[in-house]
């Protein structure tokens, strides 16, 4: 019955939606047709190009659709989250007016579980792709399905990203970074400034080699630990966040494989850790460093004020109870992140190198804490969600990119990226075939530029929100974060478009 409907709701739409008289019909081999197969390369106008695209094969109309629900759900995402948190504290509410009868009761929440399972921006696509692959498999049979997630999706990308950021988050590598910046901040005497230097500079940096996302996890901790607990005024606690999340995403741009929006193409393009360097890299660095050098002249009183204040309270620096890891041991877990780097393009051989990882935390667990799993799992299943849909949105994504200019190319995927993670947005416009040189670095521009100015705006991002947000009264207001963002958003944008 469902195939019937679905089979004359295509039907009205390319009778009725679009102005076509007759449908094609529908292929029972695979999905989605090549770009080439629309033979439409003389037709100037964009809509015409699309209509016909829809009139080819109008389940190209249905999977759009389904992918503009998921990005909209992202969007509602946060305030999903928050009505979870709503949900279970009526629920421990009730708990706790029926007494003894509640014993009876669960502590948690289901409704509340669920719906933070649906407020999870991580989770949007890939919990999308569930009614998506439902479609394809009753319009075009369940074979074309399977042959689709079989040979149409690559997940190297999310399976890598699984890896390396379980073992960037291990305690031996992030006490070796933190340990990186706090002698960095002690030639400044480990001021607050100091600490705010060392952090919103060498923190991002270290993004290229560990991943984005363990860099702000490190990042913001040590922000909390260093700076936020002096209670800077309002403004330059936004200017701070705002900074440096924005130096975050562009700082993973030296290398190929530590930021997602560079990650999800640089196979796809061809693009290495050299190439990075050269073309994005140096450029990063420098914005860092104005972007540092504009805030620290912009609240250089207020700097004074905070050296004042750790002056008063003494015992400035935190400094961990453990016993130190062994450089031996920290050594080892930096040649597995090394062997993750170079074995990218082959997910059989990223699974048994962790599978070898996790053997050898469990020898030193002495040394270890456990494996934070978790928000690699999100991020993976964000990128693998990404790819399912992505595959299927060249129909129109192609003659749209195709007809514009560098300039507004890069406009256009900074605007995205504000509302929508910036990986996707790479990774969309990978599905451009013959892209040119200048069209790949306006995307990739755009998108790492606009990382920071809003919280799904980069993966990495809703982990510094976590770690900070106690600093902002349990949760970053969007609307400071997008002042904070926006001179460093526009001093990196300027770089990229004019060096």
């Amino acid at each position: 019955m469902f195939h019937r409907l679905s089979f004359f709701f295509f039907v009205y739409v390319s009778q009725y939606v679009l102005p076509f008289n007759a449908i094609a019909e529908l292929s029972t081999t695979s999905f989605p047709p090549p770009l080439s197969s629309y033979q439409d390369s003389t037709v100037s106008s964009v809509l015409q190009v699309l209509r016909q695209r829809c009139a080819a094969e109008p389940l190209n109309l249905v999977v759009s659709l389904i992918f503009l629900l998921a990005v909209l759900h992202t969007f509602w995402a946060p305030k999903i989250l928050a009505l979870s948190k709503r949900v279970q504290k009526r629920h421990e509410a009730d708990l706790l007016a029926q007494g003894e009868q509640g014993l009876k009761m669960p502590r948690v929440s289901v409704k509340a579980e669920f719906l933070h399972l649906l407020g999870e921006v991580e989770a949007v696509f890939g919990i999308w792709a569930i009614p998506l692959l439902l479609v394809i498999g009753v319009v075009k049979g369940r074979s074309v399905a399977e042959n689709y997630l079989n040979h149409g999706v690559h997940f190297a990308e999310a399976v890598f990203v699984v890896v390396v950021m379980s073992i960037a988050a291990t305690r031996p590598v992030l006490e070796f970074a933190s340990s990186c910046l706090r002698k960095v901040a002690s030639l400044g005497e480990s001021t607050p400034l100091a600490w705010w230097c060392a952090i919103v500079v060498l923190g991002p940096l270290l993004g290229s080699f560990i991943t984005e996302p363990a860099a702000m996890t490190i990042s913001a901790l040590l922000l909390g630990e260093q700076f936020y607990r002096y209670k800077p005024k309002r403004s330059l606690a936004f200017a701070t966040v705002g900074l440096l999340f924005v130096n975050v995403s562009v700082g993973g741009l030296l290398t190929n494989f530590a930021a997602p929006p560079v990650l999800v193409v640089a196979g796809r393009w061809g693009w290495d850790t050299p190439f990075m360097l050269a073309t994005f890299g140096w450029k990063a660095v420098l914005g860092i460093a104005l972007n540092t050098i504009i805030y620290l002249l912009l609240f250089r009183d207020e700097f004074k004020r905070l050296a004042q204040v750790r002056a008063t309270e003494g015992n400035a620096d935190v400094e961990s109870i453990r016993d130190p890891v062994p450089f031996g041991i920290t050594a080892v877990h930096l040649l597995f992140l090394a062997w993750m780097v170079s074995s990218l393009a082959s997910p059989v051989i990223t699974i048994g190198g962790f599978l070898f990882f996790i053997a050898f935390t469990q020898a030193t667990h002495e040394y270890q804490s456990p494996i934070a799993i978790r928000s690699p799992l999100l991020v993976g299943f964000f990128l693998g969600g990404l790819v399912i849909h992505g595959g299927l949105q060249g129909w129109w994504i192609e003659p749209i990119l195709v007809r514009l200019g560098d300039s507004s190319l890069m406009a256009g995927a900074m605007v995205l990226s504000a509302f929508n993670d910036n990986a996707a947005i790479t990774y969309l416009a990978a599905l451009v075939p013959g892209a040119s040189d200048s069209m790949k670095y306006a995307v990739v521009a755009g998108a790492t530029a606009a990382g920071g100015l809003t919280l799904i705006a980069n993966a990495p991002n809703p982990a510094g929100n976590a770690a900070l947000a106690k600093y902002f009264d349990g949760e970053i207001s969007s609307a400071g974060l997008l002042l904070g963002a926006l001179i460093p958003t526009a001093v990196v944008a300027g770089l990229f478009v004019w060096l």
